[in-house]
């Protein structure tokens, strides 16, 4: 059993083949999938996928690349929304310094927001960070983040990096990136971090990972990154999936 923690099947390259897309992800053992909205019209088709599917469940945020577009009105909307049963994080927020359409102070004001409300409404946060790695601590500290915890999405940072995060009660997500052979980071991190503290999740329709990289990644290939953590580790694959299942159902309070 395997359990994807972050899913863009609300993406556009999924609207002609969701159903093929779901039936591979449950044949490869995935049983679980957090479907991330990130925006007004990504949000509301996650949450039109989790009433339609019932092993589906949602992450609602607004991604820090927008924040500049982001209104009050959009805050209460997600405000909200939280109060659907199968709305289980406030995610993926962060800081992102790699594009640039979105003032740093800007984002950096709506990432505290949004990490007050996911306080406010008790729910973990899910958090993208892009070259902002220091900032992106520096203000979950600052806003009391460990309160209500939550993942470190698609983690690219150093294992002492990852503790310092594992130390304010977040888990670390690894993703396609700890299969491409250049990856030393996600490699050392996937050996050296406890499995009690590790997620997997493909972020697809991005980041599929060897032998698949370059082309669309969808949840089957999650299945994939457990072996390589396995592998890293010198665990049995079955302990992998075992274990970040238990770790997910956990942090998001799903039986």
């Amino acid at each position: 059993m395997l359990f994807d923690t972050h899913v863009h099947l609300n993406d556009e390259q999924f609207s002609d083949d969701l159903d093929e897309v779901i039936d591979r992800a449950k044949e490869a053992g995935v049983e679980k999938m957090v479907v991330v909205g990130f925006d007004r019209p990504t949000i509301e088709k996650a949450m039109k996928l989790v009433d339609q599917y019932d092993f589906l469940y949602s992450s609602i945020g607004w991604h820090p690349v927008d924040a500049i577009d982001m209104t009050e009105a959009d805050l209460e909307w997600i405000e909200k929304l939280t109060s659907h049963p199968k709305v289980v994080a406030i995610g993926e927020i962060g800081l992102d310094y790699h594009w640039d359409k979105s003032p740093k102070e800007v984002q950096k004001e709506v990432f505290r927001k949004q990490i007050r409300l996911a306080k406010k409404v008790k729910l973990p946060i899910i958090i993208h960070t892009r070259e902002a790695t220091q900032d992106t601590i520096e203000i979950l500290k600052e806003e009391g983040a460990h309160e209500v915890g939550g993942i470190m999405h698609c983690f690219s940072g150093s294992v002492e990096t990852a503790r310092e995060c594992i130390n304010m009660n977040f888990y670390i997500s690894l993703g396609g990136t700890v299969t491409f052979k250049n990856a030393k980071k996600p490699k050392e991190v996937a050996a050296e971090i406890p499995l009690e503290k590790l997620l997997i999740e493909t972020d697809c329709p991005y980041l599929a990972p060897h032998p698949y990289r370059g082309k669309r990644n969808e949840p089957a290939l999650v299945k994939l990154v457990a072996e390589q953590i396995a592998e890293l580790k010198g665990i049995p694959y079955e302990e992998v999936a075992r274990k970040t299942t238990e770790n997910a159902q956990k942090l998001f309070g799903i039986v």
